[in-house]
């Protein structure tokens, strides 16, 4: 593989979830790879302390924490738990060394049909966590999720409502994740990376391909690069004019990926990523 076209992949966490952390590692290491996204379950799992030193040791760097967020809680003591929980996010991320904590926002609590509403809460807990966001040196990075789950999981669905409520805070706080599954489908997409792009916010640049039919669980309908409708070099392409130069970062989620062997997994990524984003 030609290590200088990978120099900016990053691979994450998710995509190859039958790895342990130890395999991660060790695994990208071997595959040339020096960027990984991560997640914080498995991260308390195995300790945040000694996951930050099992990746030092092995010198890899973490591009983003996944996730903080979901903000829309109309019970006042469940917003106070959900503000405690993305403070406790920020700790970690700081303690990983990374710059980045994504944000899913949340989607419309029990009973409620007020997405304006909804959007409303998020940006009054942002203004909660954005002070402590900075003392620890992460940012806040809102990542719209496509419409179809606006309901129960991320109200914030395009990368307009995403920048209007990043807009409201400074940049190097408060940005945005450009990932491709959720805003393939959207025209607007190119002005407002562009937009995202001139303000300093993109702080997150995520590729997964779009596949149908759809599983029926479509949380895990990401697919494989390359196997879907995505023209992820027009993103790339894209997001580099608007001024990006950060990592890629590979997040799929799909079940027949986690029951192959991680290191080909992790080869056919990379084969992909140099084929349909380089």
């Amino acid at each position: 593989m030609n290590e200088q076209s990978l120099s900016r992949l990053s691979i994450n966490q998710e995509t190859i979830k039958q790895w342990s952390l130890p395999e991660l590692a060790e695994g990208c290491v071997a595959a040339g790879i020096d960027k990984v996204g991560l997640w914080r379950a498995p991260v308390q799992a195995y300790g945040v302390e000694r996951t930050a030193g099992l990746l030092a040791d092995a010198g890899l760097s973490v591009t983003s924490l996944c996730r903080g967020g979901f903000f829309t809680a109309l019970d006042p003591a469940e917003r106070a738990r959900a503000l405690d929980d993305n403070r406790a996010a920020l700790d970690e991320a700081a303690a990983l060394s990374t710059d980045t904590l994504v944000l899913v926002s949340g989607g419309l609590p029990p009973g409620s049909r007020d997405l304006y509403g909804a959007r409303e809460r998020v940006a009054e807990a942002l203004s909660e966590l954005v002070p402590y966001a900075a003392e620890r040196g992460v940012r806040l990075a809102i990542e719209p999720l496509h419409p179809m789950f606006a309901s129960d999981r991320c109200v914030v669905s395009t990368l307009a409502q995403a920048l209007d409520l990043a807009e409201r805070f400074p940049a190097d706080r408060v940005g945005v994740v450009v990932d491709t599954y959720h805003l393939w489908w959207d025209d607007q997409a190119p002005a407002q990376i562009a937009r995202a792009g001139a303000g300093g916010r993109i702080h997150s640049f995520q590729l997964a391909d779009w596949i149908t039919p759809l599983p029926e669980g479509v949380l895990l309908g990401r697919g494989q690069l390359g196997d879907g409708s995505i023209d992820f070099r027009s993103f790339r392409t894209e997001a580099e004019s608007a001024g990006f130069d950060g990592p890629i970062e590979v997040e799929i989620f799909n079940e027949a990926l986690w029951a192959r062997d991680g290191a080909d997994v992790l080869a056919e990524v990379a084969e992909r990523y140099l084929q349909h984003a380089c």
